[in-house]
Parts: C-alpha cells; sequence; structure tokens
C-alpha cells in the first residue's frame, strides 16, 4: 500500500488536476504466509491478481516490488516505468545483536529469501537460518516475540515505512549481495497504453532503469525465480560506467559462484551485455547443478 500511495502522490505532483484512485488488492502471495514463496509457486504470486484488474481495466496500472515481478513479462503487459531506487542493501535487525558476524553458534537467523539464507550459511555455517514469511511488521512482531535472534530483510522496506531505527546493521553486498531489482519500484500497464507511457515517463529513472537492466538479465538467463539463491547487483561507477556482482549459491550455501564485470558505457545494451557476461561467467563455475537441483 505503500507503495501504490507513493507512486499516487508522485503522480499527484506532475498532474495536479489528475485524479488517482487505488484498488487494495491482496495477492496469493500475501494471504499464504505459512509455506515459503518456493513451495508455493514464486514471484508471480505477488503479480498475477493486480494483472487481472488491468486485463479486466478496473486497474490502469500496478505497482509492484520490481524483486517480486517474474523476469520474463509477457504479452500482453509491460513495465511502463522503474522509479528511482531505495537502497538496495539488506538490513540487520536484533535487539541482542549488532551483527551478523558477532552472532554466537546456533544462534537462529530468520528470512523469507532463499538467496539471503544461502549467502549467510556460506558466510556464517554455525547459525541456524530459519524461514520467515510475512510483511515487514508481522516479520518484526516475530522477532520481538523471541523466536529469532535477528532476522534480515530488505532495508528498502524498513525505510519507506518509517522504521529504519530498527535496522542495526546493514548487511554489506561482500556477505549478501541483493536480489535482481531489489529496492526498485515498477509500474506495469497493459503494453498499448501509450497514453499511460507517456504519462508515466516523468516518474521513471534511468540510472536505475539501466541497473535493474543488468540485474534481471542475469536472472532471466539463469532462470531466476524464488526457488533460485540467486543474487545480482549493478553500481554506476563514479568514473562512468556499469559494475555487476552476481552469485548463485547452492541452497545449503556450501558452494557458490560469483562473477565481477564491469563496462565502460551505461545504456541499456551495455547493461545487456554485462548481465550476459556474468551469466556465462556462473555457468562456466558450475552455477547449472544448483540451479537445476532448485
Amino acid at each position: 500500500m505503500w507503495q501504490a500511495e507513493h507512486v499516487q502522490r508522485r503522480l499527484r505532483e506532475c498532474y495536479p488536476r489528475c485524479e488517482v484512485s487505488i484498488l487494495g488488492m491482496t495477492t496469493e502471495g500475501d494471504r499464504q504466509l505459512d509455506r515459503a514463496l518456493a513451495e508455493i509457486g514464486g514471484k508471480g504470486l505477488f503479480t498475477k491478481e493486480l494483472e487481472l484488474a488491468l486485463l479486466d481495466a478496473r486497474a490502469d496500472l500496478a505497482v509492484h516490488s520490481l524483486k517480486d515481478v517474474p523476469m520474463e513479462i509477457g504479452e500482453p503487459f509491460s513495465l511502463a516505468a522503474v522509479l528511482p531506487r531505495e537502497d538496495p542493501r539488506d538490513a540487520f535487525v536484533s535487539a541482542t545483536h549488532s551483527s551478523l558476524a558477532e552472532m554466537p553458534a546456533g544462534a537462529r537467523v530468520g528470512t523469507s529469501s532463499l538467496r539471503r539464507a544461502a549467502q549467510i550459511r556460506h558466510r556464517f555455517p554455525s547459525l541456524e537460518v530459519l524461514p520467515l514469511r510475512g510483511n515487514v511488521v508481522t516479520r518484526l512482531a516475530r522477532l520481538d516475540e523471541g523466536r529469532y535472534d535477528a532476522i534480515v530483510l530488505a532495508a528498502a522496506g524498513l525505510k519507506r515505512l518509517g522504521l529504519a531505527e530498527r535496522i542495526r546493521a546493514i548487511v554489506e553486498p561482500a556477505i549478501s549481495v541483493p536480489a535482481p531489482g531489489q529496492g526498485a519500484l515498477a509500474i506495469e500497464t497493459l503494453a498499448g497504453r501509450s497514453d499511460l507511457a507517456r504519462w508515466l515517463a516523468p516518474l521513471a529513472d534511468a540510472r536505475t532503469t539501466v541497473e535493474v537492466h543488468a540485474e534481471r538479465t542475469v536472472s532471466r538467463l539463469l532462470g531466476g525465480s524464488c526457488r533460485v539463491p540467486l543474487a545480482a547487483w549493478c553500481v554506476s561507477r563514479p568514473s562512468g560506467g556499469l559494475k555487476l556482482v552476481a552469485r548463485v549459491a547452492s541452497q545449503d550455501g556450501r558452494s557458490m559462484a560469483e562473477a565481477t564485470v564491469e563496462c565502460d558505457a551505461d545504456d541499456a545494451e551495455a547493461a545487456l551485455r554485462l548481465g550476459e557476461r556474468a551469466a556465462n561467467s556462473l555457468l562456466g563455475q558450475g552455477a547449472a547443478q544448483w540451479l537445476a537441483s532448485s
């Protein structure tokens, strides 16, 4: 809802005379909280109902967390705009510990992400990583109830909801590379709505769009989904060009492949080629065996 209201505010700023209303919806991914996403269908569970609303003309646009959007956007849909990205990194939240590195052996860490779980297990094999579903408030409540010693979730969600004070530490990408598109919002429309594309253009952020294109290219080529412990993070270099870091791991975290690639250009074509190079590097390191088992 925060995301929808954020886009509503931005549109009203751009078009003060335009009426922008919100159609509140609960998706299948929101309702099924007793099982991991990998067990119930993955990323599409957060987008299907919203896409039906677009098809039925109940809604003109749908707002998504880009990391929850499937890598293949089929007809008749289109991602019309990607907004400026919030902090894409993971956040460590705990009342008793200051970081993952300082947690004792056997301490319980909760996360909803196979990607986070695999990277934490790889770096800190003595920790017990446990599944944790629910929205941000629900996850924080379960931590406060003592079910976990710490939880790891997206920093962007905490900051957007005014809960940044709960962040004990940022999990640096050297430990946990973010998910493709993490921290970015995307607006989906029907592909034929050129009128909406023009209206939404002022909301789009060129830098974020290019960066997430590289990240999502890695995921698309490797069949990325909630069933795959895959991470990809692209940043624009201060001197120009792009840098992309990508990882694929086994679910138990014991094995991991990593690729770091850079280029001097920073357009969509460069992002595509960069993503392809990273994906090929991971495959060359044997990532296919973990993808096949996911």
